[in-house]
């Protein structure tokens, strides 16, 4: 990989840890709203958080087509500034906020704003590289996610911990993204040139993806609104599953917040791994095999009483993030280059969108072995629809092969 490439997957990669930082935010601090809004009441608060999860991740998976379409009118680059001074401008409305109603008002404009980044960062990342470098470039991408991810538990229970409120941990968030918003704002002064219309890198005329197929991209992102319905419950909750596994080690129960973030951690190691992996020829049944992977651990989470919450929880982070490499590599196999940030943006709203009703399902329920149980459930549908994605292209080759 190029230098001037590499800089730039790492800049985009670090915007791309910042979108799950705020995503992980309310997850990470949800127990405090909960106790702040319905006191003793725990189901009463786990289903509200549930619902503004459920709103959050809802404006970030819709929005996608949006600002898939804004992508390729206004150019990557600059709505990656606005991305960011956005979410920068809500996580000080969230802060500021003092009823229910102007929370929720607060979240759906965080998660709308935070909807442009995957449309905006993954469609720059694969004009900036071809079918050789993108599975990497694609894994550098997770590992700067998980890292991202796990950071937002970590960095709440630092400041929890240190008497922060709820409230002030969002307005240390406003910082990071008001810091990379101006420096994304100077790299749209100096491509001032719309970019995902026509920008051209060296590795243009090596990229052999673009073909159309959108059979397998429309059953691709099927799969995805199923696997993200999974993503959604659990990352809602996790510090609060964990929490559990906290007081057996004898520590308070909000350190569960801690005990997510090692967690979410060992996702970067599965990120790593499916870069590292991930093979043109196969993709398809590489993902097939990773979404079947969720299931025990999905089984042994619902299962989990004490301290074995932890590494159920680890395993099923370490195996579930490894899709994300894999499944990003697949949109750009199936779709056209001069559509594929709109693509992105469609498969963000199934996945993301449609997926965030596992928010408001898994706040429904207290029972944890009911809620993993039933995720469980869900991951198999996904392998079947994985496995039909499988069947789909083993006769296009064939066809392929005939002609």
């Amino acid at each position: 990989m190029l230098r001037a490439t590499l800089s730039l997957v790492l800049l985009v990669s670090s915007a791309h840890a910042l979108v799950h930082v705020y995503e992980l935010s309310l997850p990470s601090v949800e127990q405090q709203i909960a106790e702040e809004y319905f006191g003793t009441d725990e189901a009463g608060g786990k289903a509200m958080t549930g619902r503004l999860s459920n709103s959050w991740r809802l404006m970030w998976g819709f929005g996608a087509i949006v600002a898939g379409l804004l992508v390729d009118r206004f150019g990557a680059r600059r709505l990656l500034a606005v991305y960011l001074l956005g979410c920068a401008a809500a996580c000080s409305l969230a802060a500021t906020s003092s009823t229910q109603s102007s929370l929720f008002v607060a979240m759906i404009t965080m998660g709308a704003l935070a909807s442009i980044y995957h449309p905006a960062g993954l469609s720059l990342i694969s004009h900036e590289t071809n079918s050789d470098n993108r599975p990497l470039a694609l894994g550098i991408h997770g590992i700067f996610g998980s890292a991202g991810i796990s950071s937002a538990p970590l960095l709440a229970g630092i400041l929890l911990a240190a008497s922060f409120s709820w409230r002030q941990v969002y307005w240390t968030l406003t910082v990071p993204g008001a810091i990379l918003g101006i420096v994304f704002v100077l790299q749209a002064l100096r491509h001032p040139a719309i970019e995902s219309r026509r920008e051209k890198s060296v590795t243009d005329t090596t990229d052999d993806q673009d073909h159309v197929d959108w059979t397998s991209f429309f059953t691709l992102t099927v799969m995805a609104s199923v696997q993200g319905f999974v993503y959604s419950a659990l990352m809602s909750f996790l510090p609060r599953y964990l929490s559990g596994a906290a007081e057996w080690f004898g520590v308070a129960k909000s350190d569960g917040n801690f005990l997510a973030a090692g967690v979410l951690f060992v996702g970067c190691a599965g990120q790593a791994l499916a870069g590292r992996f991930a093979r043109s020829s196969i993709l398809e049944k590489q993902l097939a095999w990773i979404t079947f992977g969720n299931i025990p651990f999905l089984l042994w989470m619902a299962y989990a009483n004490t301290w074995d919450r932890v590494p159920a929880a680890g395993l099923l982070a370490l195996v579930h993030f490894m899709h994300q490499p894999i499944y990003n590599s697949l949109i750009a196999k199936y779709t056209p280059r001069h559509r594929r940030s709109l693509c992105y943006g469609f498969s963000f709203a199934m996945g993301l969108g449609l997926g965030s009703f596992g928010a408001r399902f898994a706040g429904e329920f207290q029972s944890d072995r009911f809620v993993y149980g039933a995720l469980a459930a869900v991951a198999a549908l996904g392998c079947l629809i994985c496995i039909v994605l499988c069947l789909l292209n083993r006769s296009h080759r064939s066809l392929q092969r005939i002609t």
